[in-house]
């Protein structure tokens, strides 16, 4: 399910080329290469899904990029679980807090749960990867996630990206970037 070549553009209604200031570079739309590397190297994502009832559900999670694929997990039970399985629709959310220096990330796209076994290994592989130690180590926050996504005690969604948006700030300098896939 790796996602393809996005169409990549600027919207100029929220980025500084609208007004140049002197001495300023001329904004341009962040390349996709660099946003997947951003996406490979978050930490945490905030992930937002929509109850049965219609009010949205925010709450951070930790997750991989794999293979043009953003990957997250949650337990059976959970409030995100049941969500998506009223509507699968989600967005995935990384960045910083800053006013004038950063890159945020909003990934928009269907949740599917994995269910391929040679894929949830490549999908293991690639969190115990990223996260290390925290899943790793017997004294790592996440430790055992592995086997929770093996047993089936934790659902493992992945999420093509349908359109994803970067939203950079430089000293004041911000861009405004449109991914459609």
């Amino acid at each position: 399910m790796p996602a393809q070549r996005p169409t990549t553009e600027l919207d100029a209604r929220y980025s500084s080329a609208l007004t140049p200031r002197p001495g300023a570079s001329e904004v341009t739309a962040t390349e996709w290469a660099e946003a997947q590397g951003r996406l490979e190297a978050a930490e945490i994502f905030w992930v937002s899904t929509v109850r049965p009832d219609g009010r949205l559900h925010v709450t951070p999670c930790i997750a991989a990029w794999h293979d043009g694929v953003l990957y997250f997990s949650t337990g059976r039970r959970e409030q995100k679980a049941k969500n998506l399985a009223h509507d699968a629709h989600c967005a995935l959310t990384t960045g910083a807090n800053s006013l004038t220096d950063g890159f945020d990330l909003v990934v928009e796209g269907t949740a599917e749960p994995v269910a391929d076994d040679a894929l949830l290994e490549e999908v293991i592989t690639a969190y115990e990867t990223k996260y290390g130690p925290h899943i790793t180590s017997p004294e790592g926050t996440f430790h055992g996630i592995g086997d929770a996504f093996r047993s089936g005690e934790a659902v493992v969604f992945a999420v093509a990206p349908d359109t994803a948006y970067g939203f950079g700030r430089d000293n004041g300098v911000y861009s405004h970037t449109r991914w459609t896939f």
